[in-house]
């Protein structure tokens, strides 16, 4: 946890931004950090974490699928003139990481020191906040980048983010007892974004296409899918908000099952953040989704 390795973080990086600190910390914006995140389940980390001493902009758009999107003018100036940028490496948003090199304050991969695992043939898997431990160190990366960038109000973010760890223990634990007693433990998938949470918590992700939502499903898999779904008795194939669902809802037409909303959480709707939604309402949503679908006790 971020917290065992808080004081050698600060040691180091106190001394390599005090620099910075005092040019641009208490700058622009009443004394507010200004933090640029790259998309919405960073955003979130960042505004909790920060309070009101931060003033983040997201970069994604709402309703928009980060993976491929394009930076405007006011993007790249926003990347280039921020006191923190946090993003995801690994090639998750490749705009945003060609962006970096004109940035003039501290650049932050909330995925640093995450352990990851592979997709296939396409590397790491990058959608490692879906698994509620993982996203808790994102959360403390965010904390150490903040306590580095404004010691000032290191106590608030150290607070903040052990508030928002614990609450995120509490989620760990709801899916772990929920998802513990089901007849059933493989998901199928649009694309191959849940393949965290599902190995956190016993279950296999079978994906209709890989990492990346855009590429073009193959029929031989597409058979391969269905046979499983029949084989296995399962009763559902998810379908995500921001993807066109026709292929899933084929595959679940033919198999005769139904299809339900499983969300990757990469970004919210405009509906979503009028409501009020964030990382752990929709999460438990995922969750009692994934427990009506694999008829768990």
């Amino acid at each position: 946890m971020w917290h065992r390795a808080l004081a050698a973080i600060m040691t180091l990086a106190l001394v390599a931004s005090s620099v910075a600190c005092a040019a641009r910390g208490s700058g622009d914006r009443d004394g507010r950090l200004s933090v640029v995140a790259s998309f919405s389940p960073v955003a979130e980390a960042a505004r909790i974490v920060g309070g009101e001493h931060v003033d983040v902009v997201d970069l994604t758009p709402p309703g928009v699928e980060p993976h491929d999107f394009e930076l405007g003018p006011d993007d790249v100036e926003a990347i280039a003139t921020a006191d923190v940028v946090l993003y995801l490496g690994g090639g998750f948003q490749p705009a945003v990481e060609e962006a970096l090199i004109d940035a003039e304050g501290t650049t932050v991969d909330v995925r640093r020191g995450i352990a990851t695992i592979a997709e296939g043939d396409a590397g790491a898997d990058p959608h490692v906040w879906l698994d509620p431990e993982r996203y808790a160190e994102m959360v403390g990366t965010v904390a150490d980048a903040f306590v580095a960038a404004d010691p000032e109000h290191a106590r608030g973010y150290e607070n903040r983010a052990r508030m928002f760890a614990a609450e995120l223990a509490n989620l760990d634990i709801g899916f772990t007892s929920g998802l513990a007693h089901c007849e059933r433990s493989t998901i199928v998938t649009s694309h191959a974004a849940f393949g965290y949470l599902a190995a956190a918590y016993g279950l296999k992700q079978e994906a209709i296409t890989g990492l990346s939502p855009e590429a073009e499903p193959d029929a031989r898999r597409l058979a391969e899918l269905r046979a499983l779904v029949e084989r296995q008795g399962m009763t559902t194939v998810f379908t995500e908000e921001l993807l066109p669902p026709e292929v899933a809802e084929t595959l679940a037409r033919e198999a005769g099952v139904t299809t339900a909303v499983l969300n990757p959480l990469e970004t919210l709707t405009e509906d979503q953040q009028e409501a009020g939604e964030g990382y752990v309402s929709i999460m438990r949503q995922n969750l009692e989704t994934l427990r009506s679908a694999l008829g768990c006790a």
